[in-house]
């Protein structure tokens, strides 16, 4: 090889280092600056304050051991608080301009690993991985999105800004002194499917479901009792008759406690087989 040969070739290698570091750093460093209020596929892109973003995450009491998929997710800033927090996190947006800004910035916050981010329709979106959803959308997406979100595993948080999930009550909301705009945070659980009949030690228990809402007969015939209650998640609560019933729902069986006048004593119900069950949505 000839000196010339040499430098030659290590011509040619500085020039493609320098072209694969201009590259990266185009990549890494994105001009692009999303303007409020720009249209976008379902909705029109507008940020949310960083202190409604923690406000959401607090009320969705998340953690590290959470996996959140922000439906819409922008500019990223509400995956990239949720791994600040230890937590895994999805993005998923329909604007590929929007998916790189937000892989910038979470590389920028160090939080690359654990704030990821794709490029795809909301609607389409695997949601079955995860412990919470936070969504700043629509009232009327929100609802289409709402069987959906219902289907999830018991227990699953929603968290939304201003819109709403249709007559589904939410389960805990909070505001912010002196907000002028996208002030309210809300929060459902996604409660278990227990519409049905199920046998129990004092007689069939007979309920009906309306999201979280729960009502029904404890007993057949004349000694039958009403009962009311309500599921956070997959925990069950029935009042009636004299007596709180309190139990997990885990598949086909409800195992827990019932407490009558003081009195605690173990209380299981086992869905018969055939009679099917499910939160009624219209």
């Amino acid at each position: 090889m000839t000196i010339g040969g040499r430098m030659g070739r290590r011509a040619l290698a500085l020039a493609c280092a320098a072209l694969a570091f201009a590259v990266a750093a185009q990549q890494a460093t994105p001009g692009y600056e999303p303007i409020p209020g720009q249209p976008g596929k379902d909705v029109v892109w507008v940020p949310m304050p960083d202190s409604q973003v923690e406000r959401m995450l607090d009320l969705a009491q998340v953690t590290a051991a959470d996996y959140v998929i922000d439906l819409g997710s922008g500019d990223g800033r509400t995956v990239i608080a949720a791994a600040k927090r230890g937590a895994r996190a999805l993005g998923v947006e329909f604007n590929p301009d929007l998916v790189t800004l937000s892989r910038h910035r979470a590389r920028e916050a160090g939080v690359a690993e654990r704030a990821t981010f794709v490029e795809g329709d909301l609607f389409e979106a695997d949601l079955s991985q995860a412990t919470v959803v936070t969504l700043f959308l629509l009232d009327d997406i929100n609802v289409r999105l709402r069987p959906r979100l219902l289907g999830l595993k018991p227990g699953t948080r929603i968290a939304t800004n201003t819109f709403k999930l249709g007559d589904w009550e939410h389960d805990a909301e909070t505001g912010a002194p002196g907000c002028y705009a996208w002030c309210f945070i809300y929060l459902w659980v996604v409660p278990a499917r227990v519409e049905g009949q199920w046998r129990t030690a004092e007689g069939v228990l007979s309920l009906t479901q309306r999201y979280q809402k729960v009502s029904g007969m404890l007993g057949e015939g004349p000694l039958a009792e009403p009962v009311q209650g309500r599921l956070a998640g997959d925990r069950l609560t029935l009042t009636g008759g004299g007596s709180e019933h309190r139990g997990r729902v885990v598949g086909d069986s409800i195992d827990g406690t019932v407490t009558t006048a003081g009195a605690i004593r173990p209380w299981k119900a086992d869905r018969i087989l055939g009679s099917g069950g499910g939160s009624r949505v219209k």
